[in-house]
């Protein structure tokens, strides 16, 4: 069976932009993976005539309805009714359901459960539940005049957990034979630059198919097979998954991984290596991206967020000399940064980034986006300069990126300038 699907999420917030709206993305990506055809995304806000109208248009389009937030205790939550009205379908009280929530309250608020938490315990006449392990809004399945519906809370965490445990194992048996697919990383390419490489092979593939998926800074590519068993599966995507990795060669740095410092991370745990980080325009960002994988402490010693030349030079140990020639942001200042903070912390190998993030130039007229990377090891030191346009957002998660990969080249044999 092969559905196609609509994800509508509800709430004010949402269109206000007071929130962004992540479940729609993580929804799109796990149901992409899963097979199932995302052709809308909808926000609508917690009215209920908005809301019976997008459901009335929905349910005309597509066979899985997805509907995210409006499960909660108050007075605008009103996903539940609106949508089992639409249907013709009756809300039942469930009782099991009030104790879990009860317990919820008792465990993890250490409070009295709230009376108006009792209206998440109604839920539509023979719906399958899918209970909500971290938090207080249970979420739903039905089907109903050759329609799929959904309920997940629009909470992310608890969205996302619901997706992963109860809503997608649930599709997955309905489809005849196993879909099975592998996320491909790629850094260093343009999304058209990859799709220049591949673009023969993405024209042609059905039967695995291949789709990018451009992220700021990089580009991800859903590998995705349909097969009567998982080994099946796995040998109809060899042969395309042998021809990309060919093309993209170096820039293909994971398979299946969340993020470039992850791979970083298994990388340095594998060869019992450290690194250190010195971030200037980038703030601290290095740090707290590696600090997010489990298990980094093994490999991370430390960093210096130098934001100032008196911290370069005081804690560091850059020259003044070199500050006061060449500027903050210059080859020279990004070398004696990584070497410095090599030599602080003690640490293997170090990386240290100086640049413009914007929005303006700075005293020595270097343009937004200009920066030097720095790289150093036991046997060698080396900078890179970058010019990664503008957006300071934009400018500083690229530079991050480079440093992970930077440390990913210099541990896999690759070059890094």
């Amino acid at each position: 069976m092969s559905f196609r699907a609509e994800i509508i999420a509800v709430g004010t917030e949402l269109l206000l932009g007071n929130v962004a709206n992540t479940d729609a993305r993580f929804l799109s990506e796990q149901l992409a993976a899963a097979g199932v055809d995302v052709l809308y995304h909808t926000a609508v806000g917690d009215n209920p005539g908005r809301l019976a109208e997008v459901v009335d248009i929905a349910r005309r389009r597509c066979d899985l309805l997805i509907f995210t937030g409006g499960l909660g205790p108050t007075y605008d939550d009103l996903t539940k009714e609106t949508v089992c009205r639409a249907f013709g379908v009756e809300l039942v009280f469930h009782p099991e359901l009030a104790d879990e929530i009860r317990r919820y309250h008792d465990t993890v608020f250490h409070r009295e459960m709230p009376a108006c938490n009792l209206q998440q315990a109604y839920l539509p006449a023979g719906c399958t539940v899918l209970h909500n392990a971290v938090g207080t809004a249970p979420g739903c399945l039905f089907e109903k005049d050759g329609v799929t519906v959904a309920m997940l809370p629009g909470v992310p965490k608890e969205c996302r957990h619901m997706t992963l445990h109860a809503l997608i194992p649930w599709l997955l048996q309905r489809h005849d034979g196993v879909i099975l697919s592998h996320a491909l990383h790629v850094f260093g390419l343009t999304e058209p630059q990859v799709q220049e490489r591949l673009a023969d092979l993405m024209d042609e593939a059905v039967n695995p198919s291949l789709a990018p998926y451009a992220k700021t800074g990089e580009v991800m590519l859903r590998l995705t097979a349909k097969a009567e068993t998982e080994e099946a599966c796995q040998e109809l995507m060899a042969p395309l998954f042998w021809d990309v990795r060919a093309r993209l060669g170096e820039y293909l740095y994971g398979v299946d991984v969340d993020s470039l410092e992850e791979q970083t991370v298994r990388l340095l745990k594998e060869r019992g290596l450290t690194f250190s980080a010195a971030e200037s325009c980038t703030g601290g960002l290095i740090a707290k991206r590696v600090t997010d994988v489990p298990g980094a402490s093994a490999v991370f010693l430390g960093g210096v967020v130098s934001y100032t030349n008196g911290v370069k030079a005081a804690v560091l140990g850059v020259p003044r000399e070199l500050l006061d020639r060449y500027g903050a942001v210059s080859a020279p200042v990004a070398r004696a940064m990584a070497e410095g903070v090599r030599r602080l912390t003690g640490s293997d190998l170090a990386v240290s980034v100086t640049g413009v993030a914007g929005p303006d130039r700075d005293d020595r007229d270097n343009p937004v986006g200009t920066v030097f990377l720095g790289f150093a090891a036991p046997d060698t030191t080396l900078v890179r300069r970058l010019d990664l346009g503008t957006g300071r957002d934009r400018v500083r998660t690229i530079a991050s990126h480079h440093a992970f990969d930077a440390l990913r080249r210099y541990l896999t044999g690759l070059p890094i300038e």
